[in-house]
C-alpha cells in the first residue's frame, strides 16, 4: 500500500520490522534491522536493489532464519527478480496514487571517523563517488569509482558487483556468525599474498563498485512514508562501511527529516 514503505516480516511471531534507519543496529560487516523482538540481517543488497529499481512500498517475508539470502553476493539476482514481476503504482487506502518524493540536501554534510568519511553536497541528481584503500592487499589496493545513478546505470554498472572479503579474515567472520551462508559462490575472496582466489572479476574495480551497492542499500533506510531514500546529492565516501553509512543517515534526520 502506498505510504507503508518497505518492511520485513520475520520470526515465529511474524513481527514487522520496518526498513528504516531508526530500526538499524550496529553490526560488523553487514546491516541489521531489529524491531518487535525480531532481527533481520544482511538486508543491504536487497534494499539496494529495491531502492535503485524504484520499489518504494514492499512487504518482504523471511521464511526461516534471520538472514536475507546472499545469492551470488551481489544485487543482480534481486534486480532480475524485480524485472521479472514488474512494478505497479501503489495506491493508498482510498485507491489513489501518491506522488513519489525524493529527499533534497540544501547544505553540505560531512562525517568522519579516523581516516574514513562520508560527505554529501547538494545536487539536482544522485551521484556517488566512492574510494577504498587496502594497502596490505595489493590485488585490491586503492580504487575510486564515480557515477551518476539511475536504474539503468545501477543495473549495468553496480548491481552485479559482488561482496568481497580478505581470505585471512574469513575464519574470523565465520566464527562470529556473520557469513553463515558464505562461500566462494557468494563472495569474491582475495588473499593478501596470493591475490584473487576465485577469479575472474566482473569489473576491474568490482570491490569499489560493491561499496557503492552497499551505500545505496544503507541510504535506502532514510526513506519515509514510501518515498525515495537516496538523497538528491553528490555523496562522497572513502574507506567507509555499513556503520559509517548508517551513522551518516541518522545525522540526516536532523537536516532533512
Amino acid at each position: 500500500m502506498a505510504g507503508e514503505g518497505r518492511y520485513f516480516v520475520s520470526g515465529l511471531s511474524r513481527s514487522r520490522v520496518p526498513a528504516k534507519i531508526d530500526h538499524a543496529v550496529d553490526s560488523p560487516l553487514c546491516t541489521t534491522l531489529c524491531g518487535d523482538g525480531a532481527r533481520v540481517r544482511t538486508v543491504e543488497h536487497l534494499l539496494s536493489a529495491l531502492e535503485a529499481c524504484g520499489v518504494d512500498n514492499c512487504r518482504i517475508e523471511i521464511e526461516s532464519g534471520d538472514e536475507v539470502p546472499l545469492l551470488d553476493g551481489s544485487a543482480k539476482g534481486w534486480v532480475e527478480a524485480i524485472e521479472q514481476v514488474g512494478l505497479c503504482a501503489a495506491e493508498n487506502s482510498c485507491g489513489h496514487n501518491m506522488d513519489k518524493l525524493a529527499p533534497e540536501l540544501h547544505e553540505p554534510m560531512y562525517l568522519r571517523r579516523n581516516d574514513s568519511f562520508v560527505a554529501a553536497f547538494p545536487s539536482s541528481k544522485v551521484q556517488i563517488t566512492y574510494g577504498i584503500d587496502f594497502p596490505k592487499v595489493p590485488a585490491i589496493g586503492c580504487q575510486w569509482f564515480s557515477s551518476f545513478l539511475d536504474a539503468s546505470i545501477y543495473l549495468k554498472e553496480i548491481a552485479s558487483s559482488r561482496t568481497f572479503c580478505i581470505y585471512e579474515e574469513v575464519e574470523r567472520m565465520r566464527n562470529a556468525g556473520l557469513i553463515q551462508g558464505g562461500s566462494a559462490e557468494n563472495a569474491i575472496v582475495c588473499s593478501a599474498n596470493a591475490g584473487w582466489l576465485n577469479p575472474p572479476l566482473r569489473f576491474h574495480d568490482e570491490p569499489c563498485r560493491h561499496k557503492v551497492l552497499d551505500l545505496v542499500g544503507d541510504f535506502s533506510l532514510f526513506a519515509q512514508n514510501g518515498n525515495q531514500g537516496l538523497l538528491l546529492a553528490h555523496i562522497i565516501a572513502y574507506k567507509a562501511g555499513h556503520s559509517l553509512h548508517t551513522e551518516f543517515v541518522r545525522s540526516l534526520l536532523n537536516v532533512c527529516g
